[in-house]
């Protein structure tokens, strides 16, 4: 699972300087679209019948070329909130694949509170709670506070983005330990 991760940190990465790199500057209006998008949208103004097919058959097939290698990688908007929600609490950088940047509405769909259900609950030597999710992610407390009842696997939790980029896990409606996701 941790490969598969990395995997995919290194190809939004990817995606990441490939969109800065068409970014227009501060200023300059709207983030550029990718070269192969901008070719078949332009094959609506085409004004024959046969030659506008032909472009759109020309720059589809090109699309979906450059989706099979990767080049281009096409998400809607239901798959970017549940990437949110599954990478919630990793440290990554702001990227446009993930409204990193300004745009208020990508803003107010970030996710703020994961809700999830414990598969493992282990204390290290110094009392600490090392907490592994169903859902993923492995949640270590970072502060020395106790917990009345000890974390179980079947338990739910609520974690909540803190400020200063901390996080608050609550198990099974206790008061909160501060944690933080290792991976």
């Amino acid at each position: 699972m941790t490969r598969n991760l990395s995997l995919f940190v290194a190809l939004l990465l990817g995606l990441a300087a490939a969109a800065h790199a068409q970014r227009p500057e501060r200023g300059g209006g709207q983030q550029q679209r990718p070269e192969l998008f901008e070719a078949l949208v332009r094959c609506r103004a085409v004004a024959e019948d046969g030659a506008r097919l032909r472009c759109f058959d020309a720059a589809a097939a090109a699309l979906e070329q450059a989706a099979a290698r990767r080049d281009v990688v096409v998400v809607d908007r239901a798959q970017i909130r549940e990437s949110r929600r599954r990478l919630f609490g990793l440290t990554l950088p702001r990227l446009p694949v993930f409204g990193g940047g300004s745009d208020r509405e990508e803003e107010e769909e970030e996710v703020r509170t994961l809700e999830g259900v414990i598969a493992s609950a282990r204390q290290n030597d110094l009392g600490q709670w090392h907490i592994r999710l169903r859902e993923g992610g492995l949640w270590v407390q970072t502060d020395n506070n106790q917990l009345a009842l000890m974390p179980r696997a079947g338990q739910n939790v609520v974690i909540n983005r803190g400020a200063l980029g901390s996080y608050m896990m609550r198990v099974n409606r206790q008061p909160g330990i501060r944690v933080r996701r290792q991976n």
